[in-house]
């Protein structure tokens, strides 16, 4: 019977996984108070927390620091989006981390599985034909959620048709669904093309922007996160076994295909929220767990709160990079997280070896 290794990281053992979480969790919420104080307006430090204090406990002059540009630039503007970017940055790496033990790939992510094409043509029929306007102001986010969720439900049935659903067969099922949901967005597109400003909007959706991040929003994916993240906190032995295969794990008592169906319908939810909030943001799902696989091992009992905590503290700092590397304009954090991304995607496919499971392969 074949063996998973979970001890194949550079750092192993209890002591560094424990340094690990604290110390990324002090990070966190330091780069959250040093962030929130970073923009195109100078404002003081002191100002900044004094705003945030009179916000959250009512400590201070509210003449001051109730209301006015510098209340509305803290605590509207930069302090929601960095919150959204935690949210969605642990939401993405946890959701890429199950992504890959359930079609057994390192190379797969979140948008592997096709939901990232299927947000887009949702938000494509939105802005293009008005689809969904009936659903109020946020009709593009809505509709592209609805996109990646029923993009998520075609994939489980296309797997299971002939038989249950495998990695290999979700994997060409993902494939096969992105491919026309792309070619139906480039469609519409195309002739739709004299629509004022739509394929404008169109790029800006698919390119990922945290800029209308507001608290209402921020409170429903900070919930949905937290709740995907624990309860994948405790489905580590279900992860780890999937990397034995389903001949293994029917030998040791657990028929893997109504958990593949699980995680994958909680992993699109958790993805849906995200690109509802912020639209399509790549890469993050495959950066995170590979980093921590390859210095912490591959025992999901690790890897899933490490890659919470590390995809919140990396999506934060791109934003960040987003808002101060161009003067006057903001980089859609998409374009900055493929940047990444893409690289360490191609390094992925030409190493001639991956720990992912144990064995090398």
């Amino acid at each position: 019977m074949k063996s998973v290794d979970l001890k194949n990281g550079v750092l192993y053992g209890k002591p560094f996984y424990w340094i690990a979480v604290l110390l990324l969790s002090a990070m966190l919420i330091l780069s959250l108070l040093w962030a929130v104080t970073i923009g195109s307006v100078d404002l003081a430090m002191g100002d900044v927390y004094r705003v945030i204090l009179f916000k959250t406990f009512g400590i201070g002059d509210a003449q001051i620091y109730g209301s006015g540009s510098m209340s509305d630039i803290v605590w509207y503007v930069r302090l929601p989006r960095l919150v959204l970017a935690i949210a969605i940055g642990a939401s993405l790496s946890t959701a890429g981390v199950v992504m890959q033990a359930i079609v057994k790939n390192p190379l797969a992510d979140p948008y592997v599985l096709g939901i990232s094409s299927g947000a887009s043509l949702g938000a494509t029929f939105a802005i293009i034909l008005g689809v969904g306007t009936a659903l109020g102001n946020g009709y593009v986010g809505i509709m592209a959620f609805i996109g990646a969720f029923l993009v998520s439900i075609g994939v489980i049935f296309l797997a299971n048709m002939g038989g249950k659903a495998t990695s290999v067969k979700l994997l060409l099922a993902g494939t096969a669904l992105s491919s026309v949901c792309s070619a139906i967005s480039s469609f519409l597109l195309y002739v739709k093309n004299n629509s004022s400003g739509a394929m404008e909007a169109v790029m800006r959706w698919t390119m990922g922007s945290l800029a209308s991040a507001n608290w209402e929003t921020n409170q429903l994916l900070l919930i949905t996160t937290i709740v995907g993240v624990c309860f994948f906190l405790t489905q580590y032995r279900t992860l780890n076994l999937m990397l034995l295969g389903d001949e293994s794990a029917i030998t040791l008592g657990t028929d893997l295909h109504r958990w593949r169906i699980l995680y994958l319908v909680v992993s699109s939810l958790m993805i849906g929220f995200a690109v509802y909030a912020a639209g399509v943001i790549g890469f993050v799902g495959l950066i995170i767990p590979h980093i921590i696989r390859i210095l912490f091992g591959t025992d999901h009992k690790k890897m899933v709160p490490l890659c919470a905590l590390l995809g919140a503290l990396f999506l934060l700092w791109a934003d960040v990079l987003c808002r101060t590397l161009l003067e006057r304009t903001e980089l859609p954090i998409g374009i900055l997280t493929s940047m990444i991304g893409a690289p360490v995607f191609i390094w992925l496919m030409v190493r001639k070896k991956y720990g992912f499971g144990g064995k090398e392969s």
